[in-house]
């Protein structure tokens, strides 16, 4: 009876987590959203952005690879392994320890990163930039990378949170961090420019902290002196980082890729290819990180706990309803991108010109949604079965492929070949992982898998036909009204479809949304 009852009580703990984490991550996203409206507004496609969007490569890669995914991903199975364990004392000290070897490679890292900015902004991130460019972007990384010190810290502290299945503050930090960014904009940008940005920046990333504070003092957490050099915990996290920090760097070395190549393109490419990236992972946000966060808690659990036949079962439900959701959404960014652009960022500096550039990203970034969707559930199966390694294998093979193809489709397609690039890249490494990942676990639901994706895809085109034929002939009307009635009507025809075709994840979803 025991081995009945409890997958259902595994696959309900991630559903009422994941809907907890759907709500707090779409208020988080529409923030997001919000922070990318305003900056839109104020900079529309212009050289300005590029160069911030080029000096935040570095803070963004040394935070990956140091103490963001990289490090969370091999820290909260191991503290997730002593609370199982009930060894509290272990956890903060683990903990502890992992904090203090942040904060002080974090330091070090980002002083020497200063150092040698005007050299990484000549040479290897933005050579295509012009003297003013590269000289302003120099400027902006090096006040950037006070945040990712900040940044480190707040990285592991969210893995603590996480770990206890509270999910509330470390949403609510990245809310805050984008409202900082959004004052910057409105309020510090028409007298500073740009470094408004940079100022909500680094006053966003204290609040990205500070915020979480609490949940620390909620759980009673301890802080212990110590770096830990000698304990089995740190150096099995440590262990587990390794491989991943190579797997992130894969990941950041396609960004660096990217800015490289469309630094050389026309003014304005790279903030376009920017913009759609942001747009496709809008979604991906919502439904994937969320939850993905509210299931590697429980995976990791029920790995420490050998219940390794109920970890197939919830994982196989979870990438069921990936599917389910992030097949129209594919869909529906294609068919409808350039309505969406116009109504989500078509304003002040943003033009018209700028909506043709970022739809047209937009339009070869769509269908990449899917395998990023996948990839978020997956690399967290991985992980949570201390296998960081497999996914890094995966992801540099990938990285490869994708710069090659940067490269082969830049000439006749400008900043949408590098989407494009991306999106065959991430379909491939996907399935790749998720083959393996049924191998190591013994298979996987595959039946259910492929009815879902096909009556699923079959449902997302009676969605996209009809947008796709209304989008070029309503696309100069007015851009509010057009590009939410398409919305509606969107996921409008999807749902019908899907109830004609008794697809079971639309009940999960109406249970999820009722809660």
């Amino acid at each position: 009876m025991s081995t009945t009852a409890t997958p259902v009580s595994s696959t309900r703990q991630v559903a009422r987590a994941a809907t907890v984490v759907m709500a707090l991550f779409l208020f988080s996203r529409v923030a997001g959203l919000a922070r990318e409206m305003i900056i839109g507004a104020r900079f529309g496609t212009g050289a300005d952005l590029d160069a911030y969007l080029a000096a935040f490569r570095v803070p963004d890669l040394l935070f990956q690879l140091i103490a963001g995914g990289a490090l969370g991903s091999a820290f909260i199975p191991v503290f997730t392994g002593s609370l199982a364990r009930r060894d509290l004392r272990g956890a903060w000290r683990l903990f502890s320890a992992v904090s203090n070897l942040v904060l002080i490679v974090m330091t070090t890292v980002a002083v020497v990163a200063a150092l040698i900015a005007p050299w990484l902004v000549r040479t290897v991130l933005a050579p295509g930039f012009s003297p003013d460019q590269q000289a302003l972007t120099v400027s902006l990384m090096r006040w950037m990378l006070v945040s990712t010190i900040i940044f480190g810290v707040s990285g592991i502290v969210m893995g603590v949170l996480n770990s206890f299945q509270h999910f509330l503050l470390p949403a609510l930090a990245p809310v805050l961090y984008n409202l900082s960014i959004i004052a910057g904009a409105w309020f510090l940008a028409p007298q500073f420019g740009v470094f408004g940005l940079v100022i909500g920046v680094v006053v966003g990333a204290g609040l990205h902290l500070d915020v979480q504070m609490f949940g620390l003092w909620r759980y009673s957490a301890r802080y212990y002196p110590t770096l830990g050099l000698d304990d089995s915990k740190v150096r099995e996290v440590g262990r587990l980082m390794a491989p991943r920090v190579l797997g992130l760097a894969a990941v950041q070395l396609n960004f660096w890729i990217n800015t490289l190549l469309a630094s050389a393109l026309p003014a304005g490419s790279l903030s376009a290819l920017n913009y759609a990236w942001l747009l496709m992972l809008l979604p991906q946000g919502i439904v994937a990180q969320a939850v993905a966060t509210a299931a590697f808690p429980t995976f990791a659990s029920l790995e420490a706990q050998g219940k390794i036949t109920e970890l197939r079962r919830v994982l196989s439900t979870t990438l069921r309803a990936i599917l389910f959701l992030t097949i129209p959404a594919a869909a529906g960014l294609f068919a409808w991108r350039v309505p969406l652009v116009r109504l989500l960022l078509e304003r002040g500096e943003f033009t018209a010109r700028s909506t043709e550039l970022t739809a047209y990203a937009l339009a070869f970034y769509a269908f990449g949604l899917i395998g990023h969707s996948v990839i978020e559930i997956v690399a967290r199966a991985f992980y949570a079965l201390h296998d960081t390694r497999t996914p890094v294998a995966i992801s540099l093979g990938g990285m490869a492929l994708n710069a090659g193809l940067s490269l082969l489709l830049r000439g006749p397609l400008g900043h949408a070949g590098l989407a494009l690039a991306n999106t065959a890249a991430t379909l491939l490494e996907t399935a790749l992982l998720v083959w393996l990942l049924s191998r190591r676990l013994g298979g996987l639901s595959w039946v259910e898998l492929g009815t879902t994706t096909l009556r699923a895809g079959l449902a997302a085109a009676v969605m996209a036909v009809p947008l796709g034929w209304l989008a070029p002939r309503l696309g100069h009307g007015p851009a509010i009204p057009i590009g939410v009635a398409g919305l509606i009507l969107g996921a409008l025809l999807y749902g019908g479809a899907a109830f004609l075709l008794r697809m079971p994840e639309l009940r999960m979803v109406r249970q999820m949304t009722g809660r």
